[in-house]
């Protein structure tokens, strides 16, 4: 199975050891929104994309990756994220991006998220927020993610 990792990790390097840790999985190795090109997009059987969290959302070279996506057909996807704080319960991180996806043609099976360390202004003085993160814990359960959604994808493709 042909799998897709995008990811940017722009801070901490917080989502960069998530993707690394899906992408190990694969045998595959994670790229930047900017090296992704159409060959590789309609080779890929999976794609993951994921970022960490600023501001409510994912990076904008993930948001601007999406818009510039050509149309697929029904092409099986998942985004993932890292973030200091949990998802507040009036704002949903993956709403937006998962319209954008399906807009283009692409089945969003699932997300994934853990902590990340967060040294975001104010908190770098205490020296941040969740430091140790993502754990071994939250890469084994990156890895497991991953591995059931190649399961969900080799056994019924058409149904997902």
């Amino acid at each position: 199975m042909q799998v897709l990792i995008v990811c940017v990790s722009a801070s901490n390097g917080n989502t960069r050891k998530v993707a690394g840790a899906m992408a190990d999985v694969f045998d595959a190795r994670p790229v930047e929104p900017e090296d992704v090109d159409d060959e590789m997009l309609a080779e890929a059987d999976l794609v993951g994309i994921g970022s960490g969290i600023y501001a409510m959302d994912f990076h904008r070279r993930i948001r601007a990756f999406v818009r510039r996506l050509p149309e697929v057909t029904e092409k099986p996807a998942f985004i993932y994220w890292t973030s200091g704080a949990p998802e507040p319960p009036f704002w949903s991180y993956t709403h937006r991006l998962t319209r954008r996806l399906e807009a283009k043609g692409f089945r969003v099976l699932d997300s994934f998220s853990c902590r990340g360390w967060d040294i975001w202004l104010p908190l770098r003085l205490i020296g941040g927020l969740n430091k140790g993160r993502p754990n071994d814990d939250d890469l084994d359960r990156a890895r497991r993610f991953v591995t059931d959604l190649r399961d969900r994808v080799a056994a019924t493709p058409e149904s997902i």
